[in-house]
């Protein structure tokens, strides 16, 4: 007898440490089990997961890369035959996109990750995609695509003329129970904070730049790893930053030290829908970031939750001002995002989508 639930394949390149992968296994995972039959599949090496997935089937094409995936992906929607299948990053909904050619009954849906029109300015070229000559055309052949700010939907409807009725506004929900600091008080010295992979579009190198130039003492917390280290690491050598700098390439604490931290700094050039801030936000650590697409207008209010910035200089006189006079309620903070992006609210519009999608395809 088939089942009424419907059938849903989300699919990852792998479960390295990231943003997209840590938000579409949970999602994965926690949407309606009474109403879905939820199916992670990861082109990449189960060696490699860094998240502990629970209670849905989870299979690994224990392949190197995506390019190395693209017969077992179509060998496994032309077995399964799911009803719909999701993925997320580009290069794996390039592949995506042109499999379901082959297969009409089954829905596609891409979540991708960042403003690309704007992220195309700084991505590192150095390991372009074997299937970059595809890649503009990808969105064609999607069923939907989901944006997880407003500043990713006009990009997607402006500069990749997709119609807005193919676009769904879907922000990250918060994955985890975050409790809120008591500590009102900020620490002596202040304490900063990023968590962020080093790479070209994050923008280390404007904070390094700002941190250089303030007059007080400080500890800055730096969370993360990628392509750029030596980079970043000399420039915190040139400005003489190295002692005032605790470097942790990867940690599964990160909320323990977002709420030791006073103040959250985001250097990026653009986004997707930024974790970190809103999980620095959950704990009560505003946030202090650079005017970038993304979702960063969406997400802070300034003076509640923290201050968006034009240029390096203004980042500098906040820091001075937060310094001199904090003056930020942690539960305030808290409470600017948590019904906002819960994990409630976020999951019953995913599964909204879900359940449209479907039902417009079968009726």
């Amino acid at each position: 007898m088939k089942s009424d639930k419907i059938n849903i394949t989300f699919t990852l390149p792998n479960l390295l440490p990231g943003g997209a992968e840590r938000v579409m296994s949970y999602i994965a995972q926690n949407i309606d089990s009474t109403k879905f039959n939820s199916t992670l599949l990861i082109v990449g090496y189960s060696k490699d997961a860094s998240y502990n997935i629970k209670n849905i089937n989870v299979i690994f094409l224990e392949k190197p890369r995506v390019s190395k995936g693209v017969f077992a992906l179509f060998k496994y929607i032309l077995n399964t035959k799911p009803d719909i299948v999701v993925s997320a990053i580009s290069h794996l909904n390039t592949v995506t996109s042109y499999l379901s050619l082959f297969f009409p009954k089954t829905i596609f849906i891409a979540r991708e990750v960042n403003v690309l029109s704007v992220l195309a300015n700084y991505e590192n070229q150095r390991n372009p995609s074997t299937f970059s000559f595809l890649g503009d055309k990808r969105f064609n052949f999607f069923d939907k695509i989901i944006c997880q700010s407003n500043d990713m939907l006009e990009d997607f409807n402006k500069n990749f003329n997709i119609k807005k009725n193919k676009l769904v506004l879907i922000n990250n929900p918060i994955t985890d129970n975050f409790k809120v600091k008591e500590r009102n008080k900020i620490n002596t010295p202040i304490n900063f904070i990023t968590v962020a992979r080093f790479d070209q579009e994050k923008g280390h190198h404007r904070i390094l730049e700002a941190l250089s130039k303030v007059d007080f003492d400080f500890h800055y917390t730096l969370i993360g790893k990628g392509i750029l280290y030596d980079e970043i690491f000399a420039q915190i050598k040139d400005f003489n930053l190295k002692s005032k700098i605790t470097h942790i390439p990867f940690t599964t604490k990160v909320e323990k030290y977002l709420a030791e931290s006073d103040l959250y700094l985001q250097g990026s050039y653009t986004e997707g829908f930024p974790n970190s801030i809103i999980e620095s936000c959950m704990v009560g650590t505003p946030v202090l970031a650079f005017d970038a697409p993304g979702g960063i207008n969406e997400i802070i209010f300034p003076d509640i939750n923290g201050n968006i910035v034009s240029n390096v200089n203004e980042f500098v006189q906040k820091l001075e001002t937060f310094n001199a006079n904090y003056n930020f309620n942690p539960k305030d903070v808290s409470a600017s995002v948590s019904t906002r992006y819960s994990s409630k609210t976020i999951l019953a519009k995913y599964e909204d989508l879900f359940m449209n999608v479907y039902h417009k395809k079968n009726n």
